[in-house]
């Protein structure tokens, strides 16, 4: 019995993959393809992607809503979760990026799940709350610049229905944001987005330790 999560080790990291990880042939590749790209650091974990997958499943998710692409990862992580009928809607503002991600989803066979937006993110929310889609969305996936984090948050929350889960990636910026001396703008916003939250009492809270952070937003 331990009273705090244990320390992580490449051991144990090899460990809990070998134990857990069901990882689609599809997925492993694009996953392995990605680590060789110059913003590879973008990528999401393996564990990561499955535990998401795990948590549609959980509430039953059919239309899910994402906010920052890369390679595809993570859209394609869920659209595999989701029920034939289910979608995702897919905002990025790299064309290059949503490119090499549309190969993969068409490879996958999930193409046609994924809706894929171009342009500024907060913009394509808007415009789905002006078009009366509050309430729309089961589940909500943010990995995008996180100084837009508590603009994405509150649009967000409008778009997903109550009961409905908000995921936010990199909420512990690889333990900077308990490092007083790192005082970045990246840094400190997100030391109050997640001060933000804590706060909040619109929603249930919990942010986990895996990966770079992840907090799970349920809205209430």
């Amino acid at each position: 019995m331990t009273r705090r999560t244990i320390e992580l080790t490449d051991a144990l990291y090899d460990y809990l993959l070998s134990t857990s990880l069901r990882e689609p042939e599809v997925l492993r590749r694009l996953r392995e393809e990605t680590a060789g790209h110059p913003h590879a650091e973008m990528q999401i974990s393996p564990e990561q992607g499955q535990f998401m997958a795990l948590l549609i499943r959980l509430i039953d998710a059919r239309r899910t809503l994402e906010l920052g692409v890369f390679t595809g990862y993570s859209a394609l992580s869920t659209a595999l979760a989701l029920p034939p009928d289910g979608e995702v809607v897919a905002c990025e503002i790299d064309p290059e990026y949503a490119a090499i991600a549309r190969g993969w989803w068409e490879e996958a066979g999930v193409d046609l799940k994924i809706d894929l937006r171009l342009g500024p993110a907060l913009e394509t929310l808007e415009g789905m709350l002006e078009a009366g889609e509050a309430d729309a969305f089961d589940f909500a996936f943010v990995d995008a610049d996180k100084e837009s984090y508590p603009d994405y948050y509150e649009r967000c929350l409008e778009l997903v229905r109550p009961g409905g889960l908000l995921v936010f990636d990199n909420t512990l910026r690889r333990g900077t944001v308990a490092d007083p001396k790192v005082t970045d703008e990246p840094t400190e916003s997100m030391r109050a987005f997640n001060l933000k939250l804590h706060r909040d009492e619109r929603i249930d809270l919990s942010l986990l330790p895996v990966s770079d952070g992840l907090t799970l937003a349920r809205r209430r």
